[in-house]
């Protein structure tokens, strides 16, 4: 006997076999090529991410170890996940375990690290976005949005002034996270509520020089 489900798409698929097939055509004039200022750029990224919740930390590159070391510290991490690609040197002013990252490691797995520190890809200045794209560095999404605590290093050079700069950065086939701010929801009294999808946490280490 056939569902009441099974006859309605039975029949969206004969109407759509016999519908006619226009070419659509997508529009593509964004608006491109904005470019900003290192300081404009830098200042504006910082205030879009505080304004998320975010905690931001500037420095040189030469300093990336120990403001991570600091952060971690700051928040009593002393179990911490990595990605496989991590540059090793990041981690030299912390002193607690350090656990790499594997796609077998199942995601309660995850739950019990203090927090994780990636890489990133690309940022966005003017919505203060980060882009993710599980390069070896970054990792796969799990380790990224399980750990309740999150510290990702942006190099400003990779920050872009708006979205369609940012995007065009991108690699169309890699996996691509986007982070805006800690993970934060609103229950229906419209109540913040933090840490539901992804990191309580976020800690953004910008490298100034890099």
């Amino acid at each position: 006997m056939t569902s009441a489900r099974d006859t309605v798409l039975g029949r969206i698929r004969d109407a759509l076999a016999l519908a006619p097939t226009p070419t659509v055509v997508v529009p593509r004039a964004y608006r491109t090529g904005r470019a900003l200022p290192d300081d404009v750029r830098l200042d504006l990224f910082t205030d879009r991410l505080l304004d998320y919740k975010a905690r931001v930390h500037r420095c040189t590159a030469d300093r990336t170890a120990e403001v991570i070391g600091e952060a971690l510290e700051g928040h009593g991490a002393r179990l911490i996940g990595v990605p496989t690609g991590l540059d090793a040197r990041w981690l030299t002013a912390y002193d607690g375990e350090v656990r790499e990252d594997h796609p077998d490691v199942p995601p309660a797995q995850l739950d019990t690290l203090d927090a994780v520190v990636t890489a990133s890809a690309v940022g966005c200045a003017e919505t203060g976005t980060i882009f993710l794209d599980g390069s070896p560095g970054q990792g796969r999404r799990a380790l990224s949005l399980v750990p309740d605590l999150h510290v990702c290093v942006v190099d400003l050079s990779t920050v872009e002034a708006g979205v369609p700069e940012a995007v065009a950065r991108l690699v169309p086939e890699r996996p691509t996270t986007l982070i805006s701010g800690p993970s934060a929801t609103s229950d229906i009294e419209l109540e913040r509520v933090e840490g539901v999808h992804g990191p309580r946490t976020l800690v953004v280490v910008i490298r100034t020089d890099a």
